[in-house]
């Protein structure tokens, strides 16, 4: 039975937590502690409740937490412009600090260290780059979806590219296994680092983000956060929770929907559409039962400050360790989820992550717990969002059925579109590049939002 079920008797609300966004251009062009009227939603957007929790879990004062989410907003569109700047050289970039002022990005070609200095970036020169490092964790994936190799990975259950020490680490239980998955990879050694580790991930088990609901009556999970697909409302939630079929009823017992899609392993997305006495709304339960607006789904860096709500543990902060991580499960390979030191407890899954005011991931697995601390891993909510054609329900965005402004005039770019970092479009007889993954929103044109979108 997976580490963080709870039959029946408890809920798994999270809340995915990311970096407010600020219009800003460069660092020392625009402060991205000034709201942008016509950009996204800005640090001042931030819920005291989450700032509460920042301070909490975070030991920072208000003002702090503030300029840690301000620090954060800047410090991802310069990661993504420094990225695109740096192409096969690029090799990671993490935030340090209480208030994440420091920027690192890292570089196998000491060449650009001057370019990096230029947008205010701390530079590292360090040997492998994150497209090869990325390659190696994709093997190790490919290795442990194998049925030969399915025992050796789930006492090898966590892998991760770690940028800030230029490595692929590879959890293992028993270090010998770790040691045995990179053999059947076929990759070289001197990526990985092996770490041991006693942890042994497993799902979360357990339409306002947060809330509970049941599935067939015989277990509980929470909403992660509301959707719309046409017309049809509904919510993204884990994978592992339910199957495509499975009914659900929401937090007071009341028929609410069912799962329309679902996969997990492989990744650990879903949605369930919910019936007409439901009707999804933009936020996220926070502390005190207070409503948390969810006004974007813009991806927070390496570093960045990230709170969870869970019906089990309420509101519970951390930071993002790593993108991109894998992990076994007894279940299977899991690929693509963030790790995070938020803690987490039976009936925690499929809730929602959110860094200010814009939505992270729904909660996968974890191991640990809220008194002695734990790790706790997200599926991240874009994919989850362009997998299955859904429109995230925002305080910004369209009403149900409205497809949100088409790119106009002339161009490729459309609200409600999922854009991954480096994604081209066109707008006004002019070529974009993304900085950061999002999707998009009405009032979220690329001239308009510097911080999500670069001229080429």
């Amino acid at each position: 039975m997976p580490r963080f079920h709870r039959p029946a008797a408890s809920a798994c609300a999270a809340l995915v937590a990311i970096a407010a966004l600020a219009a800003a251009g460069l660092p020392g062009t625009a402060s991205a502690r000034t709201p942008d009227a016509e950009g996204p939603p800005t640090v001042a957007d931030a819920s005291p409740a989450l700032l509460t929790a920042m301070g909490r879990d975070l030991g920072l004062t208000r003002a702090q937490a503030r300029d840690r989410l301000a620090n954060e907003a800047e410090a991802g569109a310069t990661a993504g412009r420094l990225r695109l700047a740096l192409g096969d050289a690029y090799a990671g970039a993490w935030v340090r600090g209480a208030e994440s002022a420091r920027l690192t990005v890292a570089t196998t070609d000491p060449a650009e260290i001057p370019a990096i200095e230029a947008h205010g970036a701390r530079a590292a020169v360090v040997t492998h780059t994150l497209a090869a490092l990325e390659a190696a964790s994709t093997a190790v994936d490919r290795a442990a979806s194998r049925t030969a190799a399915r025992t050796t990975a789930v006492d090898a259950p966590v892998r991760y590219v770690d940028v800030r020490t230029n490595t692929l680490v590879v959890q293992g239980v028993r270090p010998a296994a770790a040691h045995d998955l990179v053999a059947a990879a076929g990759i070289d050694p001197a990526l990985v680092r092996v770490e041991t580790s006693t942890d042994r991930p497993r799902p979360l088990y357990d339409i306002r983000g947060g809330d509970a609901y049941y599935m067939n009556g015989s277990g509980r999970c929470s909403v992660g956060f509301a959707v719309t697909k046409g017309t049809q409302q509904g919510f993204a939630t884990a994978g592992h929770c339910g199957r495509p079929g499975t009914t659900t009823s929401g937090y007071n017992q009341v028929a609410q929907g069912s799962f329309q899609a679902s996969t997990f392993p492989g990744r650990d997305t879903a949605w369930v559409a919910t019936n007409t006495n439901w009707t999804s709304t933009p936020y996220v339960k926070g502390q005190g039962a207070a409503n948390v607006q969810v006004a974007g789904s813009t991806q927070s860096p390496v570093g960045a400050s990230v709170c969870r709500s869970g019906s089990t543990t309420g509101w519970h902060c951390g930071v993002i360790q790593q993108h991109n991580t894998s992990v076994t499960y007894p279940e299977g390979t899991i690929s693509g989820v963030t790790r995070t030191t938020v803690c987490a407890e039976p009936g925690d899954s499929g809730g929602s992550y959110i860094s200010g005011s814009q939505a992270q991931g729904v909660t996968s697995g974890g191991s640990g717990n809220c008194s002695s601390g734990g790790t706790t891993f997200y599926q991240p909510i874009n994919p989850l969002l362009q997998a299955y054609a859904l429109t995230l329900k925002t305080t910004t965005g369209p009403g149900p059925g409205d497809p949100g402004e088409p790119g106009e005039p002339g161009g490729t770019w459309v609200a409600g579109t999922v854009y991954a970092a480096g994604a081209q479009v066109t707008y006004g007889g002019v070529t974009y590049r993304c900085l950061q993954a999002h999707q998009a929103q009405p009032g979220w044109q690329p001239p308009n939002v510097p911080a999500l979108w670069q001229q080429v």
